[in-house]
């Protein structure tokens, strides 16, 4: 069977045609690409959207059949063997490569994400549940947060992987403690600084690793996945060594349904080098000699709603950002949020966030719920 007319056998199975006219259908601009998404799976696929061999009106509703359909399993391209070898073999997150996404990835321009993201820069899903635009949403996560770990007034914060301070800013302004935050990127403590001037707030370009002093409570939103498996349990280490006996440590991040070492090889090479998604037994087998996991909470398809909100701020701002990114860093980018959104419609992606406490608490711990 020719290349082209197995994948459009394959596509079938999601409901998908070539050249169709529903606006999830592939548009086929240069055959060249079928030969390189069976050699290559997402990361051909992906190159080719770049280079614009193909199009599709709606990216996200094509991921996400795909992905409901399990496509990937009659995809298995040998030429990324040594991809996933790598993330069995190596630690590609160590001390000495943890720089590479904050170089890569989040250095990439402040004025992109501040374009792209609510008003208070929040890069990490937003909480829906009462929401009905992106800067509520980012607000009402925050303030889920700050309740989840029952913050007081004079207390000391660690926010590990803190971003332009989003989290600590709000926290310092609507509860009333000091925080210190933790990133890799230097254009994030650059902005990170000047938005949190005047409030008692310190970044460090710092690797995680690095730190050991005492706080009251410990975060971490949107990190853990650049850590790495080869790395879990000394984040939990960290975490654990830093927290009081009291105190909680919240951990929100990107989970996967199932164990699968290294990350998809697209968004590796263009988006977040090094990352790494864990599954659920992962932060388990991690933390339960460290902690008592008080709570478990699961809103992964609300990211399909923020991925969406950003990409929308993107395309509305493309204009005042193009002189500054060319067209195929448009496609990619766009690929990467719709791509992105279309895997948590799917239920392929989740997100988690995590309560621990050092012991447990005595007379337990209950969920609090925004209004």
């Amino acid at each position: 069977m020719k290349t082209e007319a197995y994948i459009a056998k394959l596509l079938e199975q999601a409901d998908i045609q070539l050249n169709g006219s529903r606006p999830w259908d592939l548009q086929v601009h240069s055959n060249n690409m079928f030969a390189d998404v069976l050699a290559r799976g997402n990361l051909g696929l992906g190159e080719a959207y770049m280079r614009g061999d193909w199009d599709c009106d709606q990216l996200d509703v094509f991921f996400q059949r795909i992905l409901q359909a399990q496509l990937g399993q009659h995809i298995r391209p040998v030429k990324l063997l040594w991809h996933h070898l790598k993330a069995r073999i190596l630690n590609l997150q160590n001390s000495r490569r943890a720089w590479q996404v904050g170089q890569q990835h989040y250095d990439l321009g402040n004025n992109l994400y501040r374009a792209m993201l609510d008003q208070r820069m929040v890069y990490t899903c937003g909480y829906w549940r009462n929401a009905d635009n992106l800067d509520d949403a980012q607000r009402d996560k925050l303030e889920l947060v700050c309740r989840k770990l029952q913050l007081k007034p004079g207390m000391r914060v660690l926010d590990i992987g803190c971003g332009w301070g989003s989290f600590m800013k709000y926290a310092a302004e609507n509860y009333g403690v000091r925080c210190v935050g933790l990133t890799v990127s230097k254009a994030q403590v650059e902005l990170g600084q000047q938005l949190c001037e005047g409030l008692p707030i310190e970044f460090r370009l710092q690797d995680y690793r690095e730190i050991n002093e005492p706080f009251d409570a410990v975060v971490s939103i949107g990190m853990f996945e650049h850590v790495g498996q080869k790395n879990y349990a000394s984040f939990m280490q960290v975490a654990q060594r830093c927290l009081s006996d009291n105190g909680l440590f919240l951990l929100h991040t990107i989970g996967r349904n199932r164990d699968i070492r290294g990350t998809d090889p697209w968004i590796n090479r263009y988006i977040f080098p090094n990352g790494e998604l864990p599954c659920i037994s992962h932060i388990d087998d991690a933390s339960r000699d460290l902690f008592c996991c008080e709570d478990v909470h699961n809103f992964g398809a609300d990211y399909d709603t923020t991925l969406m909100a950003w990409c929308a701020n993107f395309e509305q701002h493309w204009p005042t950002l193009k002189d500054q990114y060319d067209e195929t860093f448009f496609r990619m980018w766009r690929y990467y949020l719709l791509s992105c959104a279309g895997a948590f419609r799917a239920r392929d992606l989740q997100v988690w966030q995590w309560v621990f406490s050092k012991q447990g608490l005595a007379n337990g711990y209950h969920r609090p719920e925004l209004n």
